[in-house]
């Protein structure tokens, strides 16, 4: 497709330096479409009257791209379809890009990741993306989509606005709420003391909270285990947010609390680990005693990291590559939850091969207790792992080694999956939820009573109905996602439901105030979806 090019394409008039774009909110019901209808309508000059060709001012075009905050895959279509997007925009900083070229760098350039970045740095990232703006600004976009604004932890609960407060309920005995205190709260409590700095993702363990900030740094409270040497006085409360020390070198984008570990994601897509002070320490080998954040390599050398995801004793990273999204796991092998064919431990990453035969290209992935999950970008959803209680969704108990996809949400496309201990949960494109697995704690969302779940079959994925009636479209479902055995104290395990709308919804066990809504006397699970009093956006 031709389209014309206008003067300051062919360089006969100024060319406006790096340009500066206003950063509103646009709404549009579907920008692509409404781009590439209006191109190939002035590509064909059938303008209307007010209208005017693309070409008359590339710069109003570039904020229209970068306004609408495009995919990046729609930015490749442009180019694909028009020559027009395809050409030179002659913009600073490289006037050899092209208008979706150039507006992927500058919405990569309003993400926090660029503000402490030097251009070498940015250059370095755009080669080990693949060459290309579009495809930095998709890896972007990759872990963006994998924060979750809410967490389910054992006993309390953790909620991150869009301003990027943060809001803490539930048990607080070791001062996991950071709250300054060791009081109970049964009601969402602004964390005050993190006023004026913005959080855009948590990690919930037993006991214990993390929070990473736009700026990159980690701030911890709770119990001192696994998050390095200046917590691990375990005689000690940390009741207030404090500055894991040994990571200030690192910029942090991501957390991950597992049974026996932590971990964390970087900038630049590198993975370390705080370990669990023996031999199975995940991905290096170093002294026992030596709780310092170590760096993952090996086989993860030259891969970049878009998301990672903890287990009791395991760890998955999905990997980021120009031609498609891979999976690596390492830790304990029981129950085939590495996904490789086997039971055994891995003490490096290795890469879950069995995704290829299966032509399944994965996009998110979420590591539960004892089993796993991941997503497809054709919203196929496949699990691996023990199969307790019918967690994977396959009709059975039994365990399976490799991935294998869900028959049961053939005709569902998943946007969304969660897992807790032996629970799974999937968001389908029209925010309806499925859940499958254990019922014992009414944290499925879609049994009547208890008794009722003593005798039904949740091994297959169900629509839960009382999610369903709320005529809200579900974004996110967190579960909680450790081990009951080991937190008992803290009450059944409990689940969030977080709406288009921002509101919040919760069900579950609660006798700890981690559902954030009240229960009645002698009560300790909430059978249907309560709203939480708390405005995410």
């Amino acid at each position: 497709m031709q389209c014309p090019m206008d003067a300051a394409a062919s360089g006969t008039s100024p060319v406006m330096q790096f340009h500066g774009i206003v950063d509103e909110p646009t709404s549009h019901s579907s920008p692509l479409h409404s781009v590439l209808e209006r191109s190939q309508r002035h590509c064909y000059g059938h303008e209307t009257p007010g209208e005017f060709p693309l070409a008359v001012s590339p710069s109003i075009l570039l904020h229209v791209l970068s306004g609408c905050e495009l995919d990046p895959n729609d930015l490749a279509a442009l180019e694909a379809t028009c020559t027009f997007f395809s050409k030179p925009a002659n913009f600073a900083p490289n006037f050899a890009l092209s208008l979706p070229e150039v507006a992927a760098f500058d919405m990569c350039q309003k993400r926090p990741i660029f503000k402490l970045i030097t251009q070498q740095e940015k250059e370095h990232l755009k080669q080990k993306c693949g060459g290309s703006w579009k495809l930095v600004f998709k890896y972007i976009v990759v872990r963006e989509r994998n924060y979750s604004q809410v967490v389910a932890g054992p006993g309390h609960s953790i909620v991150i606005t869009t301003k990027g407060d943060v809001y803490s309920f539930g048990a607080n005995c070791w001062g996991q709420l950071g709250l300054g205190d060791t009081e109970d709260r049964f009601t969402p409590c602004l964390i005050r003391s993190l006023q004026g700095i913005k959080i855009i993702q948590a990690a919930v363990g037993s006991r214990q909270t993390m929070l990473v900030s736009d700026t990159g740094s980690v701030y911890a409270f709770g119990k001192g285990s696994f998050v390095g040497a200046e917590f691990s006085d375990a005689a000690d409360h940390i009741t207030t947010p404090k500055i894991v020390e040994s990571l200030k070198g690192v910029f942090v984008v991501q957390a991950a609390i597992g049974g026996y570990f932590s971990a964390f994601l970087s900038r630049e897509g590198r993975v370390y680990t705080f370990s669990w002070g023996r031999a199975e320490r995940l991905g290096h080998s170093s002294d026992p005693s030596d709780v310092e954040p170590r760096l993952l390599s090996g086989p993860l050398e030259d891969v970049l990291v878009a998301q990672i995801s903890a287990g009791n004793c395991y760890l998955l990273m999905l990997a980021y590559q120009p031609t498609g999204m891979s999976v690596y796991s390492v830790g304990c092998g029981l129950g085939g939850k590495l996904g490789h064919g086997c039971k055994n431990n891995k003490g490096t990453p290795k890469l879950i091969e069995h995704f290829r035969t299966l032509s399944f290209n994965p996009v998110s992935v979420a590591a539960g207790t004892w089993h796993a999950a991941a997503l497809g970008d054709d919203g196929r959803v496949c699990t691996w792992g023990w199969g307790h209680t019918g967690c994977l969704g396959h009709g059975d108990e039994e365990y399976k080694a490799l991935p294998t996809v869900v028959q049961g949400l053939s005709s569902v496309k998943a946007v969304h999956v969660s897992t807790g201990e032996y629970t799974t949960f999937v968001v389908s494109d029209n925010g309806d939820v499925y859940s499958f697995g254990s019922a014992e704690s009414l944290n499925l969302g879609f049994q009547e009573d208890e008794e009722a779940a003593d005798d039904a079959d949740f091994s297959t994925p169900n629509l839960v109905e009382s999610l369903k009636v709320l005529n809200e479209k579900a974004v996110q479902i967190s579960p909680t996602n450790s081990s009951y055995w080991l937190n008992s104290e803290m009450g059944y395990p409990h689940t969030f439901a977080l709406m288009e709308s921002g509101k919040l919804y919760a069900f579950g066990g609660g006798i700890k105030g981690q559902l954030g809504v009240k229960l009645s006397e002698g009560q300790d699970r909430l059978q249907n979806p309560e709203r939480v009093p708390i405005d995410i956006c």
